[in-house]
């Protein structure tokens, strides 16, 4: 066999900017009052009543989960359970 006379050229690679974030990756802008279905956040709102009207959605229509609104600047929990709400308040 004979040896090849040819030669491979490498173009470089121009620079690919790494300011913009992975799609995905963000954190998501969070309000006062998250919505919690099992323990988990499923949405945040500015206002107690709309936070408390869609746990009460939730709850009505999937009564074995546990919903709980979380008040961030409050630090109180409240679990909405089948016949009533309980109260807790989360030490800092």
């Amino acid at each position: 066999m004979a040896g090849r006379s040819e030669t491979l050229t490498v173009k470089k690679r121009e620079p690919v900017e790494e300011t913009a974030e992975p799609v995905g990756q963000k954190r998501p802008n969070l309000q006062r009052y998250r919505l919690q279905v099992d323990r988990q956040t499923k949405s945040s709102f500015d206002t107690l009543e709309a936070a408390e009207k869609a746990g009460q959605v939730i709850k009505k229509a999937y009564p074995v989960v546990q919903v709980a609104v979380y008040d961030a600047v409050g630090n109180e929990l409240q679990v909405h359970s089948v016949t009533f709400i309980i109260f807790y308040k989360i030490k800092p």
